[in-house]
């Protein structure tokens, strides 16, 4: 039996993540990126809500801070949009930055890795917003049924 080093032994498990076996780790985190929550901030951090506050509309991703994000997120309450943020930086797709200023200035932002999902998170938000007509009027004629 040959011995495998650890780069070895990594890419054979990412070889072989599948999403549709029961026991695949990429399950939980398709779970977490299908929360709405999580798509609103990787898309407000990717800049698709900064012009609602007067912000740069270039596309390019910026970065924001809790109280911009809070503003731009209706609805979303303190302990959900603090929920989704840790679990956003620990899954590496976006940094936490604290000035030490009085009061303390935190940011956040997209690293690398959450700027190379923000096109699809974009693409999905954008479906959902120009298709939206279409979906209720099937579920229209879909409930009279």
């Amino acid at each position: 039996m040959a011995t495998m080093t650890a780069a070895q032994k990594k890419a054979q498990a990412k070889a072989e993540y599948d999403a549709f076996l029961a026991q695949c780790p990429s399950r939980k985190l398709l779970d977490r990126l299908s929360d709405k929550w999580v798509i609103l901030v990787l898309s407000a951090l990717g800049s698709d809500g900064a012009d609602r506050f007067g912000g740069d509309c270039s596309g390019e991703p910026r970065a924001m801070r809790y109280s911009e994000l809070s503003r731009l997120l209706a609805g979303v309450s303190q302990k959900m949009l603090t929920q989704t943020l840790r679990s956003l930086e620990r899954d590496g797709l976006i940094t936490r930055t604290a000035a030490p200023t009085v009061p303390v200035t935190v940011t956040y932002a997209l690293t690398d890795l959450g700027i190379s999902l923000h096109q699809t998170i974009r693409g999905l938000k954008a479906w959902a917003q120009n298709h939206m007509d279409d979906v209720l009027t099937n579920r229209e004629i879909y409930d009279k049924i």
